[in-house]
């Protein structure tokens, strides 16, 4: 699934693209078929994201209109130029603006939203590292009143929003924490910390188009977990030698997910 990170910079991207222009909208699988007629031919006003979900805005004069979209683990935008030619596979939402185009693959989510849904949802979520009112005391008062893993509470998207599982072993292990340790036993300075360090990292992560974490430093050894990725320090390295100390890197699952860390860095 995309992390954080991603959202953002699809959110300026299609800022960039499509704002304030108006757009062609559509839907060629037919599923989103009544929202999108329902924007056709509107301005697209703004493109923002909140942890793993993206909001479009759309405006006609007076009226407007909010479209929210959460990708899952197989949504995905294509850009084509215009005109963009025929759909090509299940196409869930087409935006054509003047110059270039964007197709909707695959998500979890294309729905129409109200302002008061995109209240609930933000509600729902926890602090957004790559938002400026994003902010670090709600993450702090949530972990610390559990006694959960730590892994466990940056993944839920209540407590932080936008990270996933690559962002989640990799700033633990720059923190050096123990994946396993309860939220009860982490102090502020600590997770004070880890925030600075994921909004440095997401940052980098939009600015980029993938994820680094990886300092000048440690880029040594062993190669990328698999082609077109970045190197890291604990994802996917089960059983390869840690970049700092050299111990075996190990692997558990937890809650349904892949956890990697270093038994000896992470004690």
């Amino acid at each position: 699934m995309p992390e954080g990170h991603t959202l953002h910079r699809i959110a300026r991207r299609q800022q960039k693209l499509f704002g304030g222009q108006r757009v062609a909208v559509s839907s060629p699988q037919g599923r989103f078929a009544e929202g999108a007629a329902l924007v056709d031919g509107w301005e697209f006003h703004r493109a923002q994201a909140w942890g793993k979900h993206l909001i479009q805005g759309y405006r006609d004069g007076r009226r407007s209109q909010l479209v929210h979209v959460h990708l899952g683990l197989y949504g995905s935008f294509t850009e084509l130029p215009v005109p963009m030619g025929e759909p090509v596979g299940q196409v869930r939402m087409r935006i054509e603006g003047a110059e270039v185009g964007t197709d909707l693959r695959g998500p979890t989510a294309c729905e129409l939203y109200t302002p008061a849904d995109l209240d609930d949802l933000v509600a729902r979520l926890g602090p957004d590292p790559l938002r400026r009112d994003g902010d670090p005391e709600r993450m702090w008062r949530a972990i610390h009143r559990s006694r959960r893993p730590i892994a466990a509470l940056l993944m839920d998207q209540k407590v932080i929003a936008g990270v996933g599982n690559v962002y989640r072993a990799e700033v633990l292990f720059r923190a050096r924490l123990d994946p396993q340790r309860p939220g009860t036993a982490i102090d502020h300075e600590t997770l004070t910390a880890l925030w600075a360090d994921l909004v440095s990292l997401m940052r980098i992560g939009v600015r980029r188009g993938r994820i680094h974490v990886v300092a000048p430093e440690d880029d040594h050894g062993p190669g990328s977990y698999a082609p077109d990725r970045p190197r890291t320090y604990v994802y996917r390295r089960t059983g390869e030698p840690c970049r700092i100390c050299g111990t075996p890197i190990a692997q558990t699952e937890l809650e349904g997910r892949n956890l990697y860390w270093c038994p000896s860095c992470q004690q």
